[in-house]
């Protein structure tokens, strides 16, 4: 090709930065003015101000890049919206570890200022993601970049909140949450962590007060005894009859507890009896509820013994709980146990595996604690929502998630959505010094409700961040307004989400879409997979398996890393990175851009399209339509490990290893080159265009130096191939497959004989039609005459849909020695087989083994029962 410097070498680094820069310069990240183009919205997961870039993201945002840029190759009018969440109580986290280390904290500074703080540190670090985000080739529209803190979004949601609560969705009241005992706020589910730990069971008899016996309980938490207020067992406990309603006494507090009947405890464990503490524990809150019990708080906000409650609600026994005030609930536990054991209440300790809570953010135990806080029912909210999806208005991928997210859905709760924090949207909730409430937009607003009573203090908790993020999909767009964006572009086309937030995000969309807007958010749900290390261990920074994306795609290049992840995506929800794999999809890189500089360098200008093909030239384009036919239908799908199986097998085999290699011969010829020209830019266009989504930078740089018709300016903005018809052509394929097939034959027969690729032998014959396709057996298989007919002599022949393959050995071979050296190796490995054989058939070898060492002989033994197999088969090839 002339005119063009094609560079020797593919730096992905130099070729990935100046295009990135290219899109954004051409506006290429906007929607097309054109609105008459159907639309495709994505409105990207936001992710957290306090995040940098993690193999989580590495698939999920290219995930949404990929069919964002489909679509726009199918013509739509392509919007994928990005933007970033505020995220309380990480973003308050950062900045609080921050100041200790300067000596100082959020306490010190008050809240307005350490409101500035987190804004300051927002504007130096909050955006290290966007820039990641780029660097992985997301082609986002950065033009309409959101904030759940912009003034507009922060607006909107204390509107809502506001609307909600005047609703009746929306109301203040006491229940048991996850409390962070040192951030000092509730957390939801999803910002928790589960494990086991190793613990105890502690049996603890409470003696009825009439002397007549006594109950045994089991808990592994006995410093929260102090706070209960019953013991339950379950109606079915024949254990119990006659006793529900008698009253116990509890251990070291002397507080009267009823005995009551309830659904809640397990007749099947242990002695079937529970303890109620309402305040501590969900379940027990449950109880406590349904037989209308006091709920004494125990351990204040610091998960330290508080007596408070008992001083104010029954000061005869406040001293009882006063003993242990001050100390740490594990101090406590200490102690209680010390004291059970004393007055004769402890029955035993037996060791048992605990499951614990955890704080994501601060690594703390979670104490269920009963606190008041700002709930939203949500029983109403959910039921447009469960129709939508038992209709399939709203589907989920992989499937199998709409009946868990249903089964969710049907049992939810009220929604805890107040936390006890600085950074995020302050509750708009106002109160007078007699501490009645007002909700309105400001201070003034509340003042004017309130008349001649005066205002005072403003609530001081935020919303919980799932609040604000569940109205995502619309304030982005510029609701309440009846926006041009909103108008255009909601309901949006699709979601991608982690599994983990189905539930906590995905249903509170949902819900706030149809409450707020009417309209269901998106219709389509993708659950991404999680991206495990190679060994199956989860990634994770603070465990040191975590494994930085940035230092791939700077050694290997974002497009390597984007094949890596999505070539493995499709219905699992695991997959597995390896540097390996990375290495090979940048090989693949490598592949392509060699395999493109051939073709450029044997091109002259635009090739024009032939009027006759050749068997194996109609073969490639038949093969070019069915494959993009599976990559379209792969990506429409969501499956792009298909799509990358399909574009791999098509350019690396169909292409390289066949088509290149039989028409370079016709390339090197002035009168027959035109036609492999046309067909090869033909099916490289079609192919860069269908890789573009997955590898966009590659492909961009490559498609600059295609000589072809209709050219745009940038693939990113090209159309998907449309193939004529007429380029399918199944006769075609099957002659050329079979061709292809007697080719292989000849090539594993050849290998037989110890004949090394590439090594010429100067005659084979064969048997049987080959449609005039001798030559791409003779160039594909070494061979520099194909003859008709048998050879004279000894030979060796291998047959293959319906054509006989003979090659002669005579002269071409030492046949006695070949033969020789196959008797010698196949005595050796018959005897290996036997002994080996020998040994796993020896019980006393297998009883005293280690498992690896057997797993490894076993192994060995099947390889040397193949090498046997082959051994033999050859030597019956020879005539042995």
């Amino acid at each position: 090709m002339e005119n063009i410097e094609f560079p020797p070498r593919y730096e992905a680094t130099s070729v990935e930065s100046k295009w990135y820069q290219a899109w954004d310069d051409a506006n290429l990240f906007s929607p097309s003015d054109d609105t008459t183009k159907p639309s495709y919205c994505i409105t990207i997961p936001p992710p957290n101000i306090t995040g940098s870039l993690h193999m989580g993201h590495a698939l999920c945002y290219p995930l949404q890049d990929v069919l964002g840029r489909f679509q726009r190759m199918q013509g739509k009018r392509v919007l994928i919206l990005p933007g970033q969440d505020h995220a309380g109580i990480a973003t308050q986290s950062v900045v609080e570890k921050q100041l200790r280390k300067e000596g100082s904290s959020g306490a010190e500074l008050g809240r307005e200022k350490f409101v500035e703080r987190v804004w300051q540190w927002r504007g130096e670090s909050g955006d290290t993601i966007l820039t990641q985000l780029k660097a992985l080739g997301c082609a986002f529209d950065w033009s309409r970049l959101r904030f759940t803190l912009d003034d507009h979004y922060a607006n909107t949601v204390l509107q809502v909140f506001i609307d909600w609560y005047n609703k009746g969705h929306i109301y203040r009241g006491k229940r048991v949450v996850n409390w962070d005992p040192k951030l000092k706020t509730s957390v939801s589910d999803i910002e928790t962590l589960r494990e086991t730990r190793k613990g105890h069971l502690y049996h603890i008899r409470y003696d009825f007060t009439d002397g007549t016996g006594s109950v045994v309980i089991a808990t592994t938490r006995p410093e929260t005894m102090l706070a209960d207020i019953a013991v339950a067992v379950h109606p079915s406990d024949k254990r119990y009859e006659g006793k529900i309603g008698k009253m116990l006494r509890l251990p070291l507090v002397g507080r009267e507890i009823p005995l009551v009947s309830d659904l809640y405890p397990d007749p099947e464990f242990g002695t079937g009896a529970v303890k109620i503490t309402p305040a501590h524990d969900p379940n027990d809150y449950e109880v406590g509820v349904r037989h209308n019990l006091a709920m004494p708080v125990v351990l204040d906000l610091s998960a330290r013994i508080s007596a408070e409650w008992n001083r104010e609600f029954e000061p005869e026994l406040a001293s009882s709980v006063e003993k242990y005030e001050g100390m740490d609930r594990y101090e406590a536990r200490k102690q209680i146990v010390k004291d059970l054991e004393e007055c004769g209440a402890l029955v035993e300790i037996v060791d048992h595996e605990i499951p614990i809570i955890l704080s994501d953010r601060s690594g703390e135990v979670i104490e269920p604690l009963l606190s008041e806080q700002w709930f939203a029912r949500q029983g109403e909210l959910a039921k447009p929502v469960i129709e939508a999806v038992q209709q399939d208005e709203i589907t989920f991928h992989p499937a199998r998630y709409k009946d868990i997210f249903l089964a969710w859905m049907e049992s939810i709760r009220d929604w805890n959505i107040s936390r006890q924090l600085w950074w995020g949207h302050r509750i708009p909730a106002y109160y007078t010094e007699e501490n009645e409430l007002f909700v309105a937009l400001t201070w003034e607003e509340a003042q004017k409700q309130a008349g001649s009573k005066k205002i005072v203090r403003q609530d001081t908790d935020v919303l919980d961040t799932w609040f604000s993020s569940g109205m995502w999909p619309f304030v982005t767009l510029g609701w309440p307004e009846q926006s041009e964006d909103m108008n255009s572009f909601y309901p949006t086309s699709i979601l991608i989400t982690d599994r983990n937030i189905i539930n906590l995000w995905v249903a509170r969309m949902l819900m706030m879409g149809y409450d707020l807007v009417g309209a269901k958010p998106f219709s389509q749900v993708i659950i991404y997979a999680t991206v495990l290390r190679e060994d199956g261990r989860r990634m994770s920074k603070s465990l040191g398996t975590g494994i930085d994306p940035m230092d791939v795609i700077n050694t290997l290049g974002a497009d390597a890393l984007r094949w890596t992840l999505l070539s493995q995506t499709g219905e699992n929800q695991d997959l597995r990175y390896s540097e390996k794999k990375t290495e090979e999809a940048r090989n693949f890189c490598n592949k392509i851009w060699n395999a493109t500089r051939f073709v450029l360098m044997n091109v002259d200008g635009i090739p024009a399209k032939p009027t006759e093909l050749e068997t194996v030239d109609k073969w490639l384009l038949s093969r070019l339509v069915h494959t993009e036919k599976e990559v379209k239908q792969a990506y429409e799908r969501f499956d792009l490990q298909a799509a990358c199986q399909a574009l791999y097998r098509f350019f690396w085999s169909e292409v390289c290893d066949w088509y290149i290699e039989i028409s370079k011969s016709r390339l090197y010829n002035d009168e027959q080159k035109a036609t492999p020209q046309w067909v090869l830019l033909t099916a490289f266009e079609a192919f860069i265009k269908m890789l573009h989504p997955i590898m966009p930078f590659i492909t961009e740089e490559l498609y600059k130096y295609l000589p072809i018709e209709g050219k745009r300016e940038f693939v990113m903005s090209a159309d998907w191939p449309v193939l004529p018809a007429d380029l399918n052509q199944p006769e075609a394929e099957q002659e050329i497959e079979s061709v292809f097939a007697a080719t292989r034959a000849l090539r594993a027969l050849r290998a037989e004989l110890d004949l090394k690729p590439m090594q010429q032998v100067a005659s084979v014959y064969f048997e049987g039609d080959l449609k005039g396709n001798e030559a791409i057996v003779s160039s594909q298989a070494w061979v520099q005459n194909l003859i008709h007919g048998k050879p004279n002599g000894r030979f060796v022949s291998a047959t293959s849909g319906g054509i006989d393959l003979h090659i002669g050995v005579e002269g071409l071979i030492d046949l006695a020695k070949v033969l020789e050296s196959i008797t010698r190796d196949l005595a050796k490995s018959t005897d290996e087989e036997a002994k080996l054989a020998a040994r796993l058939d020896n019980p006393q070898f297998v009883e005293r083994a280690k498992p690896e060492v057997i797993e490894r002989d076993r192994a060995t033994l099947a390889e040397l029962k193949a090498r046997i197999e082959k051994l033999e088969a050859r030597q019956a090839l020879l005539g042995a």
